[in-house]
């Protein structure tokens, strides 16, 4: 969580439900996780949506409301969603998402956002009328100066409302609407929608400059079977923090491995190790280069550079070893 320059104080506070953590820095950024603690907000300009991987396309809509809030003197702030409404709504599907809510967050953030209210995505709540959505939620709680919001946005029960219901209570609530121009949501929906794809094939440069920034993938060094230290490669496992993160397709990586503060060149596996089992356990192995030390239950991110080459299973663990050996080479190439 970026909090400016200077000494930055952090205020945990819990409700019977909810919690609410507030970073408060010399710029004013808050994150809010409880909606019934969300402060009077000031010509509030407010905009909605998942913006899952902040791309280029999203950072763009973010710093028109940023804008648009220097304009009216007010205060710019994302409202998003936790769980992903997806999530509740279709359980059976997988969700593939491209940023986990605490890196969506830092990204949102440097756009010159203000605040970030993350609302929790709950029955109750989908099951709000449209209408109610409008008064109960945006307007009690936000009181905003302006809504920017795009053509395609839906909400309420059943997605029932839509910016024609907007627009309809505007006068009412004392609102002004801004639509995002249509190109813009497309390019931004087109975007998203490529960036999965490419992850999806391992296409991690293509990935890279949609988003512009590496893929990574954030959590826990996790106990694993110990035998990539006995051919001389020994692995980080890494157990992803957010379970529901779409994954590279399986295979080799030239990666950036992040441990305290700190990068390390690597490869990674993504996989089942067919050469030593036959487990059908999905796994993210991550060799370090010149890198010792004992880091179980550390957090860790590995940033996916480029695939090397597809999962492979290997007559023997000297012929494993030798292809680890040239991974290793290419890596080191690729990582230049």
């Amino acid at each position: 969580m970026p909090t400016g320059s200077g000494t930055a104080a952090f205020i945990m506070l819990h409700s019977a439900t909810a919690h609410l953590i507030l970073y408060l820095c010399p710029i004013s950024m808050a994150v809010y996780y409880d909606i019934n603690k969300v402060p009077t907000f000031t010509n509030a300009v407010i905009t909605i949506g998942a913006y899952d991987g902040v791309h280029d396309g999203h950072k763009a809509i973010l710093r028109k409301v940023a804008a648009r809030a220097r304009e009216v003197n007010g205060e710019s702030i994302l409202i998003t969603f936790e769980p992903h409404p997806r999530k509740l709504l279709f359980p059976d599907k997988p969700l593939g998402i491209i940023t986990p809510l605490a890196e969506k967050i830092d990204y949102a953030l440097e756009t010159g956002i203000e605040h970030i209210v993350v609302a929790p995505f709950t029955r109750e709540f989908s099951a709000m009328s449209a209408h109610d959505y409008i008064e109960q939620f945006l307007a009690r709680v936000f009181k905003p100066h302006t809504i920017i919001i795009g053509y395609d946005h839906r909400f309420g029960h059943d997605r029932a409302g839509g910016i024609e219901l907007l627009i309809k209570y505007a006068p009412e609530y004392g609102y002004e609407l801004i639509e995002i121009p249509a190109q813009l949501i497309d390019e931004a929906a087109v975007s998203s929608t490529k960036i999965r794809n490419a992850i999806r094939e391992g296409n991690m440069q293509l990935a890279a400059h949609m988003l512009g920034r590496p893929y990574s993938v954030a959590g826990t060094v996790a106990h694993g079977a110990k035998l990539g230290r006995t051919i001389g490669y020994p692995t980080a496992n890494l157990n992803p923090a957010e379970p529901d993160q779409l994954l590279p397709c399986n295979g080799v990586y030239a990666i950036l491995a992040t441990h305290n503060g700190r990068t390390h060149k690597g490869m990674a596996s993504i996989g089942y190790n067919p050469t030593v089992t036959d487990k059908k356990e999905l796994r993210i192995e991550g060799n370090l280069f010149d890198f010792a030390s004992e880091i179980y239950g550390d957090a860790i991110t590995f940033q996916f550079i480029k695939r090397l080459r597809d999962e492979q299973k290997f007559d023997s663990l000297a012929a494993l070893t030798h292809q680890l050996h040239l991974d290793k080479e290419n890596t080191l190439e690729v990582l230049a």
